[in-house]
């Protein structure tokens, strides 16, 4: 932006953020504003994230720092490092609130510089240093961010707190006096070195020594009172409800970490059985699971026995322990009667797809039978679901359990792993490259970088393969960092030696393949760090769970996942985000939001990130065997085939079945499902709501559609009833608009292929005041499968349209496609010829669709430069031979009109553009230009008009980064 636009358009913000707001228009971008914690998206760390990653340099003071504040920056300083842009940090040891940890991980940060306040009253003592402010250079302007909120965890996501931030120009004097100030402290401060960390350190320990209250740690004899948490009570009423209502069968699905054997120990508590049995496929979990029933279920320890290849004691015991691999053998099974026991407990259920389970689950007879697992979705077409009678008695997934604080909150960083000569490693990489000198220092220097919570490290290392494992345990351990790789060829034995060392610090890592997905309990683990690509979703949510169980050592678990040149790298967001819809528009934004659940941040690196978009660009998402997996795994859940509706509710989004297969009836064809016959009138009418109702964008013609399946007639004022008790908009532009899409006359031939398929007939009739189904559509209706299919593209539509405001036009931040905005502003007919970065007026209508690809390919004619100055004005070029006095050009200029500005990040996105609202163009910003077209090998110079739009509301932080800052 020139600096004499900045300083034009800070002049009208002060005026209206100060003077008059109906007077001035403010740009946003420059605009002071109030910062505080209102949610996930809209947060004290976002504006700081975003700030930090598009300033020139950067400046904080502030008094309190923790570990889990600073590292929410850490790819974003590393992606700063890499631009050559330096900041730096004046901080304090006031109060001793800083851990000598923090300043451990501030040293490891190259391009940030680091002082301790030092400035002392006359007699000499340490003045309390209590600041908090972020200050932001950008060149032509500066930006700061003074009020409540220090740089820690808490106060940038949680805490109710209140933050000002504020624009000038370099000479202005608010700007003039923040930067006397803190180069006046900066000045007085001490340099951060490891001498003066060595001489904190002592005084830290010192001021803690005095202070420490005793603390039980995990391992203490000292029993307490155990009681179920919310989520484990909720658990405990659904099992106890369906126990009432004569179910004898239940499957818990929760999530690692979340307290399942405790979970089971306070059911048989309130079941009081006369004989219970706990079945697992480990031995080593035996002695632990018995303790814990032991301290929630009481009575005598003697009744307490554990049945395994090593211990027998469990045969006579009230309360059964036992592994399967010696339970399965047929002469100890007969030990039992099939009705010993009248209740038994599967553990990690999962696993009862093995013949040994399979054998012991048959066996016996109890009269209540509970499984519990975190991944009861499998790949073996086994269904466990069936086994426990479809009846789930309760969900505590990964994110539910973050919410409610089970689980320990974690740090997720995405960065890229090792290039060799400039090639990023992939999936055909050598052994000799993944374990070579150089990766492995690559690899300490991110995992010193992103650091861990606590004052030793316990961290765990997946791997791509057991040599890969056993090469990178040697080279740490020559390294300084002792580490043990473990694969299934190892003992029982040797695991649990492996276990301890790490536990007791004297092994740095632990590195595996996949012998750590389940099973095995390290709470003290404070780092998990993966090696490889992503094969599955739920593999990566058992090792991640890995590291989330709590421990007093830890407040938060560190993630370094190095993302290679991967073809699955698309499934990363799928598992951090628990997305099953195949979507790829969702998947997309799910790594464009970085999604936060409480405290718990994901952030990826700008070559992160990359490569994963790479990754989902080039996979196919509606690839009919990914589809067909999907489809088994609900089938096997719901114990039917699922309809449509099951199906956008759990998983698959019927937008991706319309764009597959066009409608219910093909897709269940291509699932190998057995479908009815129906007439390809009947289909076309199914593959209309399908893909063009479906969507949920605009819900009348659903709602209307809906009423008419009950009822012969509607009138229109029973219509616009039923619209705004749903709370739809509602006009007679709207009425007029549904008349167009229902008798189809908003399509020509083109836009609705087949449109001759329909015999001219027309879904419904509009005449005398009301609205009824045509004739044809509902004698094709008195089939109930065809009524069948019918009403489930009907609610499916309407359960999607819940994702949208349908008391408003558009939605911001959802995606659009052209013909969508074309009938959402009621034209008359859909209009062809909407080019993308392209807009079309609608005279009638007074409005105008603007649709923007920001970051145009190589290979296009014409590469409009339209760019983001700031948040809230985009500067946009016309459509080419046009000039000051075109019709169009008048028409931006003409308040009268709404326009609708829809932008996407590139062609990858195909048809499908974020709406960011209505704008308006500034009427001073109009200049003629000149621009290159591109035809063949002829190049020639075209007339064009830039201008500047205003948008009503400023772009979100998370899509503006990602349109401006990030490469697809």
């Amino acid at each position: 932006m020139e600096e004499a636009n900045i300083k034009n358009n800070l002049t009208e913000t002060v005026l209206n953020n100060f003077i008059d707001q109906e007077q001035h228009l403010p740009d946003g971008n420059l605009s002071a504003n109030l910062i505080f914690n209102q949610n996930a998206r809209n947060n004290v760390y976002r504006v700081l994230k975003m700030k930090l990653a598009t300033c020139k340099a950067f400046t904080f003071a502030v008094a309190f720092i923790t570990h889990d504040g600073l590292s929410n920056f850490l790819t974003i300083l590393a992606d700063l490092k890499k631009a050559g842009i330096k900041g730096r940090i004046l901080t304090s040891t006031y109060l001793y609130f800083n851990k000598p940890e923090v300043f451990r991980a501030l040293m490891k940060i190259d391009n940030v510089e680091v002082r301790i306040f030092d400035d002392r009253d006359e007699e000499g003592e340490l003045l309390p240093f209590h600041a908090k402010g972020y200050l932001f250079d950008y060149g032509q302007y500066r930006s700061v961010v003074i009020g409540s909120s220090n740089l820690t965890s808490n106060a940038l996501l949680k805490n109710y707190e209140w933050n000002l931030n504020v624009n000038s120009l370099e000479n202005a004097e608010l700007t003039e006096q923040i930067s006397l100030s803190i180069e006046n402290e900066w000045a007085k401060s001490i340099p951060l070195t490891q001498e003066w960390l060595n001489v904190y350190q002592i005084k830290y320990e010192h001021n803690q020594f005095q202070q420490e209250q005793p603390i039980v740690e995990e391992n203490s004899q000292i029993e307490q009172h155990i009681e179920p948490n919310k989520m484990q009570e909720a658990a405990l009423k659904e099992l106890a409800s369906f126990r009432k209502n004569g179910k004898t069968k239940a499957l818990i699905i929760s999530a690692t970490g979340t307290g399942k054997t405790y979970l089971g120990a306070f059911d048989v508590r309130r079941y009081q059985p006369k004989r219970f049995l706990f079945v697992v496929h480990r031995e080593q979990i035996l002695e632990k699971s018995l303790h814990s029933f032991y301290r929630v279920v009481g009575g005598n320890l003697s009744d307490y026995g554990i049945y395994s290849g090593n211990r027998q004691d469990g045969l006579t015991a009230k309360y059964v322990f036992a592994t399967v691999q010696t339970l399965s053998k047929e002469e100890n099974l007969k030990k039992f009667k099939p009705d010993e026991f009248d209740y038994i407990l599967y553990d990690e259920a999962h696993h009862l797809a093995a013949s040994q389970h399979q054998r012991v689950f048959n066996y016996f007879k109890p009269k209540f039978c509970l499984g519990m697992t975190a991944t009861p979705e499998r790949t073996d077409d086994y269904n466990i679901f069936k086994l426990f009678d479809y009846q789930v008695a309760y969900e505590i997934r990964l994110e539910d359990a973050l919410k409610a604080k089970i689980l320990c909150p974690f740090h997720y960083y995405g960065v890229e792993d090792y290039f060799y000569q400039d090639q990023l490693i992939g999936d055909k990489a050598s052994l000799k490259r993944l374990a070579s000198n150089e990766r492995v220092d690559y690899i300490i220097q991110q995992t010193e970088y992103y650091g861990y919570s606590g004052d030793v490290l316990h961290g765990l290392i997946f791997c791509s393969s057991v040599e890969e494992a056993k090469a990178l345990a040697v080279l740490l351990t020559e390294k300084g960092y002792p580490s043990q790789a473990l694969s299934g060829a190892d003992s029982p034995e040797t695991r649990n030696q492996a276990v301890q060392a790490l536990e007791a610090g004297k092994l740095k890592y632990l590195l595996t393949v996949d012998i750590f997905n389940e099973g095995i309990d390290i709470p003290t683990i404070n780092q998990v760090v993966f090696l490889r690509t992503t094969q599955s979703s739920i593999v990566f949510i058992q090792q991640l769970g890995r590291g989330l169980r709590k421990a007093s050592s830890k407040s938060y678990l560190t993630v370094i996942d190095f993302i290679g040149n991967y073809a699955n790298n698309y499934l990363i967001p799928i598992a951090l985000s628990g997305d099953k819809s195949h979507n790829k528009e969702n998947i997309r934004d799910n790594v464009d939001m970085d999604p936060i659940v409480d405290v718990s941040v994901i952030n990826f690196t700008e070559v992160a990130k990359e490569q994963i978009y790479r990754s989902i660009n080039n996979k196919n998402m509606s690839n009919l065997l990914e589809l067909r997996k999907e489809f088994q795994l609900e089938k096997m859940r719901l114990g039917h085939v699922p309809t449509m509706y099951e199906l956008q509710r759990d998983s698959i989004d019927c937008q991706v079945i319309a764009d597959k297969c066009k409608h219910y009836v093909k897709f269940l064809s291509e699932m190998k499902e057995e479908t009815p016959e129906f007439s390809e009138y009947q289909l076309k009418v199914l593959q209309f709501l399908t893909v063009v109702l479906a969507n949920g964008k605009r819900k009348h013609e659903l709602l209307l559609l809906n009423s008419l399946l009950d009822n012969p007639t509607i009138s229109e004022q029973e219509f616009e009833r039923i619209a705004q008790d749903n709370g739809c908009y509602f006009n007679s532009e709207v009425m007029y608009s549904v008349d167009q899409l229902l008798t189809l006359a908003f399509y020509d031939r083109k836009s609705l292929p087949n449109k001759d398929s329909f015999g001219g007939h027309s879904l419904i009739k509009h005449q005398n005041g009301s609205y009824q189904l045509n004739n044809v559509l509902l004698e094709a209706l008195q089939n109930p499968e065809y009524m069948s299919f019918f009403r489930d593209a009907i609610e499916t539509g309407l359960l999607r349209s819940e994702q949208y405001q349908s008391d408003q036009l558009f939605t911001i931040g959802k995606r659009y496609s052209r013909t969508d905005a074309c009938r959402i502003l009621c034209w008359e007919k859909i209009l062809p010829g909407l080019n993308i970065g392209g807009y079309r007026f609608d005279d009638e209508h007074h409005n105008c669709c603007i649709f923007v690809t920001y970051d145009k390919n190589d290979g296009a004619s014409l590469r409009y430069p339209d760019r983001f100055i700031g948040q809230s004005i985009l500067n946009m070029y016309s459509k080419t031979k046009r000039n000051l006095e075109s019709k169009d050009i008048k028409a931006f200029a003409n308040p009268n009109y709404d326009l609708h500005l829809f932008i996407q990040k590139s062609d990858d996105d195909q048809a499908s553009f974020i709406y960011l609202g209505t704008c308006k163009a500034m009427p001073k910003s109009f200049k003629p230009q000149t621009m290159k077209v591109i035809k063949g090998k002829d190049v020639k110079l075209e007339s064009v008009v830039s201008l500047n739009l205003k948008l009503d509301t400023p772009v979100d932080l998370d899509t503006y980064y990602m349109l401006t800052k990030v490469k697809y």
